[in-house]
């Protein structure tokens, strides 16, 4: 019997790779007819196949020349939360030749990696009914020369696999109790010391967190290493800016052996009190949407792949960063 996870990639892979004269056929034997799609801005939701089409899919082939998916983690498993259902999960890149306009970023005729994020439910006849999908924008352009923010807090990096390697359809196994960890992990995290911006259950002998841990985020936040770097390039700078946010209002949590991933859609609520990225504090109340994807070893959490929607974020705080 064909793994689900894989069935579903190799799925979404052949409407990129596939001759136009043949992407509905395609479309059709991996997308449900009312697919139910949510994109990142400036996508955002899509309703239906051919809207999928439409406002997915061929924007990323006409944009990128030979596209791909070149995927790093791809993991499946039963929905915790009340929406239920089986989902497959994935962090991958869309690699082309950037040489065409796409959703608003110009092109840099180079090879382009284009980082994503997605969540996918898998109906009864293995097709896809909704799907959860962020692309990091923002890195696409900086990738082609436009800073986007014109500061960048961490490192920023190509996101790379799993440091085991073993990332794309593991050995399938219950991964309840590495979700069981994220969730420890993510119920310590809303309250934390506004001077040290330190949580309890962290880090430490019982801490959630490896000591040598990373955390790869997305285009102005960067990657970083170890509690110290996570807490001196994202945490302090966000909480500072966001001193109220609330998370996990999540539709989704998964766990597949020594991974889990979740998202809210959105995900944090927020006030924007402090400066952030070059914007200074509106005050205005602000939504996040936000996907996490983890990898445990050891009873810990070793590694953390993080796609955010900061083109949704700057928009509602009043800046247009795909300009």
């Amino acid at each position: 019997m064909t793994d689900f996870r894989a069935r579903t990639v190799a799925g979404l892979n052949d409407l990129l790779t596939c001759g136009d004269r043949d992407l509905t056929t395609h479309a059709a034997a991996i997308l449900s007819d009312a697919v139910d799609w949510h994109g990142m801005a400036p996508v955002e939701d899509l309703h239906g196949r051919d809207a999928v089409l439409d406002g997915m899919f061929r924007p990323l082939r006409r944009a990128l020349a030979a596209p791909r998916f070149r995927d790093e983690i791809v993991i499946g498993g039963d929905n915790r939360r009340e929406i239920g259902g089986r989902w497959v999960a994935t962090v991958t890149h869309v690699v082309g030749t950037h040489v065409g306009s796409l959703w608003g970023v110009a092109p840099s005729d180079r090879l382009a990696f284009l980082r994503m994020g997605a969540f996918y439910r898998i109906n009864g006849d293995g097709r896809i009914d909704r799907a959860h999908v962020i692309a990091d924008l923002p890195d696409l352009m900086r990738q082609a020369g436009r800073d986007p923010y014109g500061v960048t807090l961490g490192t920023e990096v190509t996101f790379p696999g799993p440091a085991t390697h073993d990332g794309v359809c593991p050995d399938q196994a219950s991964g309840a109790g590495s979700l069981d960890l994220v969730e420890r992990m993510l119920g310590d995290l809303h309250v934390y010391d506004p001077e040290t911006f330190g949580s309890a259950g962290q880090t430490g002998e019982d801490g959630t967190w490896a000591d040598d841990m990373l955390w790869y985020g997305p285009a102005g936040i960067g990657s970083n290493y170890r509690w110290d770097g996570f807490v001196k390039d994202h945490r302090a700078p966000f909480v500072t800016a966001f001193p109220d946010r609330k998370g996990g209002d999540h539709y989704c949590r998964i766990g597949d052996g020594s991974y889990a991933a979740v998202s809210g859609w959105p995900s944090m609520t927020m006030t924007h009190r402090g400066d952030y990225l070059g914007v200074a504090a509106t005050g205005l109340p602000l939504t996040l949407r936000v996907m996490d994807f983890y990898r445990c070893a050891d009873g810990r959490i070793a590694e953390n792949w993080v796609m955010l929607d900061y083109v949704d974020l700057f928009r509602q705080m009043g800046r247009d960063i795909l300009r």
